[in-house]
């Protein structure tokens, strides 16, 4: 079965990262909708060493450059997912603690997983790999570009901002499974221990930082403390130098992890899923946290029954960043489409909707200098439309990351045929060999040789 998987992946690949072939691309006369700063009608983008070197009404190219007519086409910023757990090798939980700081997505990427191919396919160029919710306190996140072909390292967004998963509600306390037989129930199992954990793992990781810093004051002399892995991360949070991605779906328990990151010194970057943030959208601006959170879903568990399709607009009036991710290896194949549901619901502007899945994560990601608009000087993470992307038409037709080519619609519609050929051939070819080898395992049934002779009649009794 195993030989079976890996024939069948390796037919199912779909065309690996395209090197430009040329440094300098110039894609003329589309449409951009830069994220930033508006609409360009007829403009063009010039791309060299994998950056953003110009883009305008009017830009000069090198002859030597490789033109892309983008006429009758849209472009936009590559799509940013805020929360994602694709590319993540086994499970998404750490689900034997209640806190699982020292543990991360990171370890365990898995460059080989098709969902990141499909998730370029629909327009996505950056994501935010999150552990699950499980704990109050969860594992550290992964922040990638979806290189597809590339191996795990090169999947890492270098320079990203580390980030770790909490979590509040339901999840965390367990309401909706049950202990293994033979095995206690793991605390908390109530919303008023989820804080008890936070606030219990926060006071140790000041005291271990005080310990630390007293070692250091005394100039390394004497046994230094124990390394705490779990609460090296914690103080990470404390410092700065981590960013906290909160699930959090009700609104009284919003306010709540607020009050103790207030409380013990640290900020939240983002509530995640976050549904009845309208309700204290305030709170959140003036803390200064984002909320991603999703377009419409509503009602699949009780604490998500006070959603509104409004959700993301009404934030964003009252000075939220405010994005819309995925949580999903399928709905990120459509983010823009996403995205344009709160012009629908809250009547954003164009420019407003596509920063939804655009400028805002990578705002929240603190990878804005980076990625997230059209604008000078950042990487060249593009998306080429059919069609507008924000109405149910719009189709990726080439997706660029870091200015290298990761995705050609033409191309790939091109090749099916000849994969899916291939994809039976050596699926065939697994099954013979499967048949093979369960026919040589296979016990060999027992004989019996007989032999008969026959007896004349005149001496038969």
């Amino acid at each position: 079965m195993v030989t079976l998987m890996v024939l069948a992946w390796s037919a199912a690949q779909p065309t690996r990262a395209q090197d430009a072939g040329n440094d300098v691309v110039l894609i003329r006369d589309a449409t951009i909708l830069t994220a930033s700063h508006g609409r360009i009608d007829r403009g063009s983008i010039l791309i060299r060493d994998g950056k953003i070197a110009a883009v305008g009404a009017s830009v000069d190219a090198p002859g030597t450059a490789t033109v892309i007519d983008a006429s009758g086409l849209f472009v936009t910023p590559g799509i940013i997912d805020c929360h994602s757990h694709m590319a993540v090798e086994g499970g998404v939980n750490e689900g034997s603690i209640s806190v699982s700081s020292m543990v991360g997505t990171d370890d365990v990427l898995d460059s080989t997983d098709i969902d990141l191919y499909r998730a370029v396919a629909g327009g996505v160029t950056t994501a935010n790999i999150l552990h699950g919710s499980a704990n109050a306190i969860g594992g550290r996140n992964a922040v990638i570009k979806l290189r597809w072909g590339k191996d795990a390292d090169d999947l890492r967004f270098e320079g990203a901002l580390p980030g770790i998963k909490f979590a509040l509600g339901e999840n965390p306390k367990r309401s909706n499974s049950s202990a293994r037989p033979g095995t206690e129930r793991r605390y908390p199992a109530t919303r008023m221990g989820v804080v008890d954990v936070i606030r219990q793992a926060f006071t140790e990781a000041v005291e271990y930082r005080a310990k630390w810093r007293r070692y250091e004051a005394g100039g390394r002399s004497g046994v230094p403390p124990a390394r705490d892995l779990r609460l090296e991360t914690l103080v990470e949070v404390l410092e700065g130098e981590r960013l906290v991605h909160a699930h959090a779906y009700r609104a009284d328990e919003i306010l709540q992890l607020l009050r103790v990151a207030e409380e013990l010194g640290f900020k939240i970057a983002t509530f995640q899923h976050v549904l009845e943030g309208y309700k204290v959208a305030d709170e959140i601006a003036e803390h200064g946290a984002g909320a991603s959170t999703f377009s419409d879903w509503w009602a699949y568990k009780v604490e998500a029954f006070d959603a509104i399709p409004y959700n993301a607009a009404l934030m964003t009036e009252r000075g939220v960043v405010v994005s819309i991710n995925s949580d999903s290896a399928e709905e990120v194949r459509h983010l823009n489409q996403e995205a344009a549901k709160a012009i629908k619901y809250g009547d954003l502007s164009e420019e407003q909707a596509l920063q939804l899945v655009t400028l805002n994560p990578a705002r929240q990601l603190r990878i804005d200098a980076r990625v997230g608009s059209i604008d000078e000087g950042k990487d060249a993470d593009l998306v080429l439309w059919k069609n507008h992307p924000l109405s149910v038409y719009g189709v990726a037709q080439k997706v660029y990351i870091d200015g290298q080519l990761y995705f050609d619609r033409e191309k790939d519609l091109a090749q099916r045929t000849a994969r899916e050929k291939e994809k039976q051939e050596l699926l065939a070819k697994a099954r013979a060999r499967e048949d093979a080898d369960k026919e040589k395992a296979a016990p060999k049934r027992p004989t019996v040789e007989t032999t008969t002779s026959r007896v004349p009649k005149e001496q038969q009794p």
